[in-house]
């Protein structure tokens, strides 16, 4: 195996400067295969609120440069681990819904081809329906982990069936969930009806809200949280607004009482060990954003994504 190509060196060329690559990270282009590769999705046409997330990959890469090559929790260096590379962006169609999901489902196939796994930036969480359709393919029926203040599990926004709402309904509803190991995380807020988590369970999710974390703590959330995982194959994705808008005030549908970016980081953390197949960290939207707040989070969650499957290797 050859030496990994790493980010940019911060002590010759300034933080600021160089490539606009996640990391500053080589391209996929220059290193010819990569064992994860970074891919951004622009698509924000499945939103039902605040417009914005196709302009999330640019935001979080430009947030991602003062990361850093070591992770001290993990005691990990995860791009001298593994081979890790920017893909750009998968051009997607932003009139049509069902042909974006179809070239995003497309273009998943070819990335993954030779076993690189993917950490994609949304975009909407759409986009989580064709990855997983991909994923599928190679996987199963794979477990979903899934960080968010909302079951996005509802059935249809104005007859629409595919929208940043409904991706893991259309996911359950075709076989491509492990409906014994799939969570969400950090729920919260108002519902239409007691019947959004009467047929949540019914698709194959179960909860930890918010207030778990307050009345149970962290480390009990983490054990829950493993506990359901188990073995499956885990497919891991991070709707930013799964922070309180404190931290995370650039997304579409912001709710009060989210996690801290401390708690989720920690959360990501928690999966060394946890077979990970692929993940996403959707609904960034920089035009809402302040200072790199939401950014620099999404950016972190990357980074703890790529760093966890440094260490599973």
């Amino acid at each position: 195996m050859s030496t990994p190509i790493g980010p940019v060196d911060a002590t010759k060329v300034p933080r600021y400067a160089g490539p606009a690559t996640f990391a500053r990270l080589p391209r996929i282009d220059e290193v010819g295969r990569a064992d994860v590769a970074v891919v951004g999705v622009p698509f924000d046409t499945g939103v039902s609120y605040r417009p914005g997330a196709r302009f999330g990959p640019g935001h979080v890469r430009a947030s991602s440069k003062l990361l850093r090559p070591y992770h001290p929790p993990l005691d990990v260096q995860p791009f001298a681990a593994q081979q890790v590379a920017d893909a750009g962006d998968i051009a997607v169609n932003p009139f049509d819904i069902a042909e974006a999901i179809a070239t995003i489902e497309r273009s998943s196939d070819e990335l993954r081809d030779g076993g690189t796994k993917l950490v994609t930036l949304g975009g909407d969480h759409t986009i989580a329906l064709p990855l997983l359709r991909s994923l599928h393919r190679d996987h199963g029926p794979v477990a979903v982990l899934h960080f968010d203040a909302h079951l996005d599990t509802w059935d249809t926004y104005f007859g629409a069936p595919f929208t940043h709402g409904t991706p893991f309904r259309r996911a359950s509803e075709e076989g491509l969930l492990d409906p014994e190991h799939c969570l969400h995380v950090g729920i919260r807020g108002p519902l239409y009806a007691p019947t959004d988590l009467s047929d949540d369970r019914v698709l194959g999710f179960q909860v930890i809200g918010t207030d778990d974390f307050q009345l149970e703590g962290l480390a009990a959330v983490i054990e829950r949280m493993r506990a359901r995982l188990g073995e499956a194959p885990v497919y891991v994705s991070v709707d930013i607004d799964v922070l309180d808008p404190a931290h995370a005030p650039g997304t579409g549908t912001p709710e009060a009482g989210g996690l801290t970016s401390r708690e989720l980081l920690h959360c990501l953390r928690s999966l060394v060990g946890v077979n990970v197949v692929g993940a996403d960290i959707v609904e960034v939207a920089p035009a809402y954003d302040h200072a790199e707040m939401t950014g620099i989070a999404a950016a972190h969650v990357a980074y703890e994504l790529i760093s966890v499957l440094g260490r599973n290797r």
